[in-house]
């Protein structure tokens, strides 16, 4: 499975509804797991981004589906990172010319 981190930044929306970040981050969390997505951790953030996640996808484009249905409810834009483990930088250097 490859690793992912999601940014997520309050809209206008999701700041408004603010006391139920909790309920919501729950949710998301179901939603993860129904597209085959394991969500390792989730944190509120100080700073540049409001919510940090971490999570495991089977592959690119499920972790993009879940960033766009997680993003289509209003409360949160997102920016996803594909993250790369120990292994996988070694067989990336192994490739370098």
């Amino acid at each position: 499975m490859a690793h992912y981190v999601l940014l997520a930044d309050f809209t206008d929306q999701g700041a408004k509804a603010a006391k139920d970040t909790v309920k919501r981050s729950e949710a998301f969390r179901q939603m993860a797991e129904k597209s085959g997505v394991k969500v390792q951790a989730l944190f509120w953030t100080l700073g540049q981004y409001d919510m940090v996640a971490v999570a495991e996808a089977p592959d690119d484009n499920t972790a993009t589906a879940l960033s766009l249905s997680l993003a289509s409810l209003g409360n949160v834009r997102t920016q996803t990172l594909r993250a790369f483990d120990a292994e996988e930088m070694k067989k990336i250097i192994a490739k370098m010319v």
